[in-house]
């Protein structure tokens, strides 16, 4: 069987242990991949890049790395790549594409048994076009939820929609402002927006805390604690 293809690691917030980071993540059942394999990338994959280190067939989609266990990022898949989503066991993909998801896609999600979950938004783009708060809350409510994992995030190029709402997760995460933007512009150069930054900053996180069912919650000991005081 063929191994999925190594990513260079590092300590985004906090380091990982190889040891223990999967162990106590849920759920634990047929994850498909250990910590060694993917982490957060230092370098994101750009589409056509990196082929050479590769196994055959196995192409990860454009700006792909893990966000945290059972949480991914990327671009908009295309049929090349999804041999390499196969071997992630995904139940759910969340999208924030406006258009219509591309019949050949619908196809793959139908044949492996994967959810989709549609956030439409335009992206912040001066002057007027602007994230409404409230569909990025409900997607986060779907992300933060352990039974739609193991679960892939994704946009057209996997940069500034997806940067947006990665970025709002690590405010529930407790994430400083500085790691927050450091992520963002990571995955959103050479053109990183100004308008996502302030949007992540501005972002009131209460209102998710509000939806999440705890009981579903993934094994994030101080998100817990945070959604519990808030209810």
């Amino acid at each position: 069987m063929s191994e999925l293809p190594s990513i260079q690691q590092t300590a985004v917030s906090a380091p990982v242990s190889h040891d223990e980071s999967l162990h106590d993540a849920e759920p634990a059942a047929n994850f498909p991949i250990t910590i060694t394999n993917i982490i957060v990338a230092t370098k994101p994959f750009e589409d056509g890049a990196n082929m050479d280190e590769c196994p055959e067939d196995l192409y990860p989609p454009e700006n792909f790395a893990m966000v945290c266990p059972y949480i991914y990022r990327s671009g908009m898949p295309k049929k090349r790549h999804f041999p390499f989503l196969q071997k992630l066991k995904l139940k759910s993909i969340l999208t924030l594409i406006l258009e219509e998801y591309p019949e050949q896609s619908q196809k793959f999600l139908n044949q492996n048994g994967i959810k989709l979950f549609q956030f439409g938004v335009a992206g912040n783009k001066e002057p007027f076009a602007d994230i409404p708060e409230a569909v990025m809350c409900e997607a986060l409510a779907v992300l933060m939820d352990r039974r739609n994992h193991p679960i892939l995030i994704h946009c057209n190029k996997g940069k500034h929609r997806t940067g947006c709402l990665v970025g709002c997760l690590r405010k529930v995460q407790e994430w400083s402002h500085t790691s927050i933007f450091d992520e963002y512009r990571r995955y959103s150069a050479p053109k990183s927006r100004s308008m996502d930054q302030q949007f992540i900053e501005l972002f009131d996180v209460r209102p998710v805390l509000e939806k999440i069912d705890l009981a579903c919650l993934p094994d994030w000991p101080m998100v817990s604690a945070r959604v519990s005081f808030s209810q």
